[in-house]
């Protein structure tokens, strides 16, 4: 006989439920989300394992709120796999009053899922350079994504009292220096040229392109006489912002550096970055998707999971294959990125590239499908331990 238990996750409590081979329930209650808690849930898993010779148990979560309970799961030797939402939500849709959701019902669902399939992700326990790699790749994102929410936000600040001057300095480079201090027309103008020359020399900006911008921006200042209502607090607002992406930028160009340091450390780093295109952002953001490449039978596989693979439709007499539209979207996005890094600097990538734009591809479709054939070539590289060697593995791509 064998048991299957399954666990859904949340912030403050889980929720466990397990059953035998024959659907029968065997456990069904709450499991906070502390040490004490999940050992004793550990415990009963213990004996339900003991009774039924064989435990599984599914977690619909990885990482995050679910970090504690995995690793204390792991450790105690249990084998665990992944059930992904998704796949909870829909499975417990096909059921029975399945529109009802409650976390006794999904654990179920999940215990029961363990049951039906045989192709789940087996959970373990990941390396520590992998976990870092994943956490300072997140953290990056998240900035990235503040950075720009910032930078729009500027500029609209900006074009409002001084459309002159946010059409001559670009905060996404360190111009943006210039409006820490300086932002309105007669703030501007008092300042004149040469003040403005040196605050920016004095900040690391290269004497031509300093000047330029002193130049640019007070010819704005002088062509715009006319002071808006709000301009002093605005300015304020500008001067705020443009200081915080200074310091945010600081943050990322330190957090790329340990990421190209943490990606030399990897076992798998020097490898994917033999593949012109994959730089370290690129192989980092790779390495903390996808952890092992044991985890893919294929490279096919692979592709399923980035949704690059195409998807076959049938029913009845009609049959045709459309582009995924599931998929791991961030994994997606890495071979797309580095497709499009590829055109430019490998001669065997933009060879394929051209060949498809003659067959009449649009340059995205040309890029996805590009972007699909590298994900053969990344699963070979680490399949083998082997870099790559341009020439000889144009086969993989052709």
């Amino acid at each position: 006989m064998t048991a299957t238990a399954g666990f859904d996750i949340a912030k403050e409590f889980h929720w466990l439920a397990a059953i035998d081979d024959r659907g029968r329930l065997l456990l069904s209650h709450r499991v906070d989300n502390d040490p004490e808690s999940i050992e004793e849930a550990i415990t009963e898993l213990r004996t339900v394992q003991a009774e039924h010779s064989h435990l599984t148990i599914g977690l619909d979560m990885m990482g995050g709120v679910a970090g504690l309970l995995t690793a204390m799961l792991l450790t105690a030797d249990f084998r665990c796999v992944h059930v992904p939402g998704l796949a909870v939500n829909r499975a417990r849709r096909g059921t029975r009053g399945g529109e009802n959701k409650s976390d006794p019902r999904d654990a179920k669902v999940i215990a029961e899922q363990v049951v039906l399939r045989d192709d789940l992700r087996i959970v373990d326990l990941p390396e520590e350079t992998t976990v870092d790699l994943r956490l300072l790749v997140s953290h990056r994102a998240v900035l990235a994504k503040e950075t720009t929410a910032r930078i729009n936000r500027l500029r609209d600040l900006l074009t409002g009292i001084h459309p002159g001057l946010e059409r001559v300095v670009d905060p996404t480079q360190k111009s943006s220096l210039l409006l820490s201090r300086y932002v309105t027309p007669s703030e501007v103008r008092r300042a004149g040229t040469t003040r403005i020359t040196d605050y920016l020399r004095r900040h690391g900006t290269h004497r031509p392109t300093a000047e330029k911008l002193a130049e640019a921006s007070v010819s704005a200042a002088r062509a715009q006489r006319t002071a808006i209502v709000g301009e002093r607090r605005t300015a304020q607002l500008i001067r705020e912002l443009a200081t915080g992406l200074l310091a945010t930028k600081e943050r990322l160009k330190a957090l790329e550096a340990e990421i190209e340091e943490l990606v030399s450390g990897h076992p798998d780093g020097a490898l994917i970055r033999s593949l012109p295109g994959m730089g370290a952002i690129l192989t980092a953001e790779f390495v903390a998707l996808v952890g092992s490449i044991g985890r893919f039978t294929s490279g096919d596989a692979l592709a399923a999971a980035a949704g690059l693979a195409p998807v076959l439709s049938q029913s009845g007499k009609v049959r045709y294959s459309r582009s995924a539209t599931g998929g791991d979207k961030a994994l997606k996005r890495v071979f797309y990125q580095s497709a499009f890094c590829a055109i430019r600097r490998d001669p065997v990538s933009r060879a394929y590239y051209d060949r498809k734009r003659s067959e009449g591809k649009r340059h995205h479709q040309a890029l996805i499908a590009l972007a699909r054939r590298r994900v053969n070539v990344v699963f070979a590289i680490l399949r083998d331990r082997r870099p790559y060697e341009g020439r000889p593995q144009l086969r993989l791509i052709a």
